[in-house]
């Protein structure tokens, strides 16, 4: 989605989506320049989104999918995540204070195959929708991806441990 060209406003400081986009998606791709309301992504579950600014309750029970948010969040961001991933440009330090982090983790985006996902949606975001705040980035890309944060469900971050039973000996079996 783009704003008409001859618009007065600045699309990613204006709410130009409305409540509840997204609720329950499950699959696709959408690209929105501009700031969503409130309740964004909410039960995503498969949706692949770039945005530029959320309301409160933004991927709010969100069991899969990517969100990327390349601009503020509101209040109780990913409250009851369990699954999916999103990427927050934080460039103001607010996430934390705005972020309900009982159920994720915060992070730097340091793996490569993020890294690159991440670089790919926001091209994909300024290709479909000319969004001046995507290509902004873009071009000072070395900076910008130092901003984002991963924001990863706990599920997700737990090692896989392996507890097997010791096995006895041949000799105790048949003893």
């Amino acid at each position: 989605m783009r704003h008409p060209r001859s618009s007065q406003f600045i699309p990613d400081q204006t709410v130009l989506i409305g409540n509840t986009v997204l609720y329950g998606g499950t699959s696709g791709e959408a690209y929105f320049a501009g700031v969503a309301g409130e309740r964004f992504a909410v039960r995503n579950s498969g949706v692949t989104t770039v945005v530029e600014g959320v309301g409160d309750h933004g991927c709010e029970y969100m069991t899969g999918g990517t969100v990327v948010v390349l601009g503020r969040t509101g209040r109780n961001f990913a409250a009851g995540m369990s699954g999916g991933m999103a990427f927050v440009l934080d460039e103001f330090g607010e996430l934390q204070k705005q972020c309900n982090t009982a159920m994720v983790h915060l992070g730097p985006v340091t793996d490569s195959s993020d890294r690159e996902l991440l670089r790919h949606l926001v091209e994909q975001h300024a290709r479909f929708t000319g969004s001046a705040r995507a290509k902004r980035e873009l071009g000072r890309w070395d900076i910008a991806q130092r901003h984002f944060v991963a924001v990863v469900p706990l599920e997700y971050r737990r090692p896989t441990i392996v507890i097997s039973e010791p096995r006895e000996s041949v000799s105790a079996r048949h003893g």
